[in-house]
Parts: C-alpha cells; sequence; structure tokens
C-alpha cells in the first residue's frame, strides 16, 4: 500500500482555554473509508474543521501536531500553509460535505451558478464551458434532468436533491480527500442508503480518500473500513469495523455499540391499555396552491389523505415514512396547530375538530408536543423553573408563587440536578435540553405526547436515554406517544405498533414486530430494505429503490 492521503499527528485543538482535541492521530489511504465517531463535544467537527484550516473561523485554534496531505505531487502540512494556498486546495484536493445543504447552499443563485463558480475557481473554464461542466457533475451524481437543474434554485429541490448538489460541488474536481460531516443525519432512510452508495461508487470512481463523521452507527457499518472513536477529544479505540463490531474493546465503544438500535432486536413487549386516548378519523389536510389570485383551494396540495389512526393509553404507535409523506402535517393536523380540511380527531373523547378557541384550549392540556430541535423549542431568555412550567401557567394549574417547586419536581422527573431550574437553555447539552422539553410538556399531566423527530439529532447513546425516558414515563404515567422518525431502529424498539405513510396516506399499519417481519405493502418492504443492517458484512451492492427524482408505483400492496 502507498503512503496515506492524510495523515494526523498529535493534533490538539483548543477553544480558548478548552482542549476540545487531545493529541489525536490517524491516517487515510485512498479508496478507504475512516469513520469518526463519538458524542457531540467529542471533537470530531472540531477535527474536520482543522484539516480544512477553518478551525480558526469557529474561534478555535491548533495549538500543535501536523496535518499532512499527499496532493498527488507532494506532501503539504496544511497547518503551516497561508490562505491563498488553502484557497486552492479546498474544493480541489480536499473537500467537504456538511449536514444540512439548505444552509451550505445560497438561497438567492441558482444551481447552476454554483456548481459552476468551482470549475471557474479551480479550472479557470469560462463562465459556458462551467455550466456545461456543471451539468456533467450533477449528471454524474444521479440528478434527472441535470439541465434543467441548473436553472432551479436550492429551495426547489427535495434534502436528497440538495445533498446531491453538494456532493456534486465536493466532487467536481476529483479531491484526493472527501470529509462527510453528518450528510445524511437529516435524511430519510431511503435517500440516505441513496446517498450512501453513491458515495461509495464515486469513491471507487475517483480513487479518494473519505473521512465520514457520524453518530449513526449503522452507517459506520455500511461504509467504514477503519473506525475511531472519540471521547472528550481522546482517541479511545481504532479497529477495523468488523472488529469494532464484534469485539469492541474500550468500555466506552462497549456502551456505544450497546446503545445503538439494531433493526430486527425486538419491538415493545410493554403492555398497552384498551382506553382510547387518540381517535382520528378520515382527516385530510390541504395545503393552498400560490399558483394565482384565483386558483381554487381544491387545486392546492392534499398533504395529508383521509388519514384515521388511534393510540390508546400507555401505547406508543410509531409513525414512519419519507421526507414530504405528511408525517408532521398529520402530528400539527391532529393538534389543529394546522386546520385540517375533513375529518375528525377526538382526544380523550372530546372533539378537537370543529369545536372553538376556548375549548381547544383547554382540550390541548391532553396534548403536548415534543419537537427535534430542543433549542430552537426554548426561550433563551427564560431560566428554566419559567420555561417548563409556563403550560402549566397558561392553564392555571400553578401559580407564580409554586412554580419553582413544580420546577423542582419536574425536573427530577426526568433525571435532572434540582439546581438546573436556575439556569437558561444554552447551558445545557442537546440532551438535557430535549429532557427539558419532556418536563414542560408533563408540566400539564397530559395524556398523548406528540413527538415529532424527538431523538433524530442526538448521538446514539443520548437518543438511547431520552426514549428510555419516555418510556419509563409511560409505564409509570400510562402516557400515549405518537412517535414520529425516519430511525426504524428507534421506532422498533418503542413502538406497539407502527403505522406507515406514504404521499399522505397510511398505506399499512400493524403490531410493530409482525410488520417489521412480515411487511405487506410494496412501500413498507423497500422502506425497510433501505435500513441500514448495523452488521459490517452485511453492505448493500445497490439501492433499494428508484433512482432520485422517480416516482415509484406503490399505490398497490402487492406493487
Amino acid at each position: 500500500m502507498s503512503g496515506p492521503v492524510l495523515a494526523v499527528e498529535d493534533l490538539r485543538i483548543s477553544f480558548g482555554t478548552h482542549e476540545a482535541v487531545k493529541g489525536l492521530s490517524f491516517n487515510i489511504h485512498a479508496r478507504e473509508t475512516l469513520a469518526l465517531v463519538g458524542e457531540s463535544g467529542s471533537g470530531k467537527s472540531a477535527t474536520a474543521l482543522a484539516i480544512l484550516r477553518l478551525i480558526e473561523r469557529e474561534g478555535g485554534t491548533i495549538r500543535s501536531g501536523r496535518i499532512l496531505l499527499d496532493d498527488g505531487d507532494t506532501t503539504l502540512d496544511l497547518r503551516t500553509l497561508g490562505d491563498a494556498k488553502l484557497t486552492r486546495l479546498r474544493g480541489n484536493a480536499i473537500s467537504m460535505v456538511f449536514q444540512e445543504p439548505m444552509t451550505s447552499l445560497n438561497p438567492v443563485l441558482k444551481i447552476g451558478d454554483q456548481v459552476a463558480e468551482v470549475f471557474i475557481r479551480h479550472r479557470s473554464l469560462s463562465r459556458r464551458d462551467a455550466l456545461r461542466a456543471a451539468q456533467d457533475a450533477l449528471d454524474q451524481v444521479r440528478i434527472p434532468e441535470p439541465a434543467r437543474r441548473l436553472d432551479q434554485y436550492p429551495h426547489e429541490l427535495s434534502g436528497g436533491l440538495r445533498q446531491r448538489v453538494m456532493i456534486a460541488m465536493a466532487l467536481a474536481c476529483r479531491p484526493r480527500l472527501l470529509i462527510c460531516d453528518e450528510p445524511t443525519t437529516a435524511l430519510d432512510v431511503t435517500t440516505q442508503a441513496e446517498i450512501l452508495l453513491l458515495i461509495k461508487n464515486l469513491q471507487a470512481e475517483i480513487g479518494m480518500g473519505v473521512l465520514f463523521i457520524t453518530h449513526d452507527m449503522g452507517v459506520v457499518a455500511e461504509m467504514a473500513d477503519r473506525v475511531v472513536v472519540l471521547r472528550n477529544g481522546e482517541k479511545i479505540e481504532e479497529a477495523l469495523v468488523e472488529d469494532l463490531f464484534a469485539r469492541p474493546q474500550a468500555a466506552y465503544s462497549q456502551r456505544l455499540m450497546a446503545a445503538t438500535p439494531k433493526p430486527g432486536t425486538g419491538s415493545s413487549t410493554r403492555a398497552a391499555g384498551t382506553d382510547i386516548v387518540l381517535q382520528v378519523d378520515s382527516l385530510s389536510t390541504r395545503f393552498a396552491s400560490k399558483a394565482g389570485l384565483f386558483s381554487k383551494a381544491a387545486d392546492g396540495v392534499l398533504a395529508v389523505n383521509g388519514v384515521s389512526i388511534k393510540v390508546a393509553r400507555g401505547e406508543t404507535l410509531g409513525l414512519v415514512g419519507e421526507s414530504g409523506c405528511g408525517k408532521s402535517t398529520l402530528a400539527r393536523s391532529i393538534l389543529r396547530l394546522i386546520e385540517p380540511e375533513s375529518g375528525t380527531v377526538l382526544l380523550d373523547g372530546k372533539h378537537l375538530t370543529g369545536s372553538s378557541k376556548a375549548e381547544l384550549r383547554r382540550s390541548r392540556k391532553n396534548a403536548q408536543m415534543i419537537f427535534q430541535d430542543p433549542y430552537a423549542s426554548l426561550n433563551p431568555r427564560l431560566p428554566v423553573h419559567e420555561l417548563i412550567t409556563e403550560p402549566a401557567r397558561i392553564h392555571g394549574l400553578v401559580s407564580r408563587k409554586d412554580q419553582k417547586d413544580l420546577a423542582a419536581r419536574l425536573v427530577a422527573r426526568v433525571g435532572l440536578e434540582t439546581d438546573a431550574i436556575h439556569r437558561f437553555a444554552h447551558q445545557f447539552s442537546g440532551g438535557q435540553r430535549q429532557r427539558l422539553c419532556i418536563a414542560r410538556a408533563l408540566s400539564v399531566e397530559p395524556k398523548l405526547i406528540v413527538a415529532d423527530e424527538a431523538v433524530s439529532a442526538l448521538d446514539v447513546s443520548i437518543a438511547r436515554q431520552i426514549t428510555d425516558l419516555m418510556l419509563e414515563l409511560q409505564d409509570r404515567d400510562g402516557l400515549a406517544f405518537l412517535f414520529i422518525s425516519h430511525d426504524i431502529g428507534v421506532v422498533e424498539r418503542v413502538s406497539h405498533r407502527i403505522a406507515v405513510m406514504y404521499k399522505g396516506e397510511i398505506v399499512e399499519t400493524g403490531p410493530a414486530a409482525q410488520l417489521l417481519a412480515a411487511p405487506r405493502h410494496a412501500y413498507t418492504r423497500r422502506l425497510l430494505a433501505a435500513v441500514p443492517s448495523g452488521i459490517p458484512v452485511r453492505r448493500r451492492k445497490q439501492a433499494p429503490g428508484v433512482s432520485a427524482g422517480e416516482t415509484p408505483a406503490y399505490l398497490s400492496a402487492s406493487g
């Protein structure tokens, strides 16, 4: 084997007095994928930014170490290079794909101009030739109708297509090293499977090394050749992917593997009640068309189409489906955060649909929602004791005099220290903030909690803690959950039953173990086929579905 494409030696990174990365060393060879895994704050993204020499823009400092890149002609120490040389290397010999393409793409520039800029900057092409090269780059990443996409803006593309555009830009100059920082975290499993396979195929074609940063161990099993496990900025373990999954050596690695949901390991066996808390019948929600002043309501998009579901006391109904299928719209329609077009919703036997604003406000005491981003859900200006008791105050369940006592009981209930009530949201980790959101929901003693991607942005160990907490609260208080997620492994673990949603309709519902073992609908089968196996030797050789942009014929169950 020739020398490595990238060699990181004794890397130390600090933010002020905090040492974020402590003497990290690893290397990556051509056509090799190294996965960097660990909890939030372990130093994964800081390492990636240091390699690109962007860490200084984030307030960080490289204290010591070498970052050696073989650019094909010579070996360069990126730490010693000036801005001009680094600018020539970024996007050329070394590229990066970030987690959220919408924040990485310029919303006011057309896709063609953004991809063409790479060729203009690094290949000195004319604008006409650069646009032609941009079209070829979009075609290379399997974007349908690449010529038409050149004139579109980022908001006109799906999340999966935007991520393909980011990959096209990153690979435009055939880099020696590609850094992928959580590139599939926000994507549903089918889109994720296509993106992962695309990266692997292009890696084999170009021969680049890949540094893959993720907290999804299923993705690690699918992608990595070797794995480096980080904790608090230190390398805890480095191993071949097969060895790490079969025989993790470090205690932290063992806990990380134990916290990873493994498809097929069984669903919830906890008993659920028979009293129906939520009953939804033939619910439909339409978004009005923006085509013109005189367009009819019937011309709008039918986001939820005749959905009927029910959830019993002490039961969790898992709701799964691809992005854009209507899951979140259904959740918001149930609680009348979005007004449904037709159908009925009964919460604890009382109608939510058709009720007055005063009646709806009283009924909402029985149903609370937990969102994906806990930081965006919490007012940064309020101390915790006000934040988590606000719903109780709104419903007249607690006075200002007694709110601190209630807050202390609530934080203890979700496993936080009592003194947390005097702090502010920014002083907590992501997992702790999600616990605060749960405490806030519990302040009114609800009978139903709607969890909309409540753990998808969290590390596997933190996500496991949050789902354990939800199960504990369910067992103790008989809470009903509508649990929305694109992570089938998590849904399997927490759900009694699963409902599968496709294009606004529920295409299949059943007991979790039964549905996952023997799915009846063709769309469910495709969805499950896209889930990473979590076992390195079972890597996918081809995408589980159609190419991006195609509309599969799933509407018959025998499909």
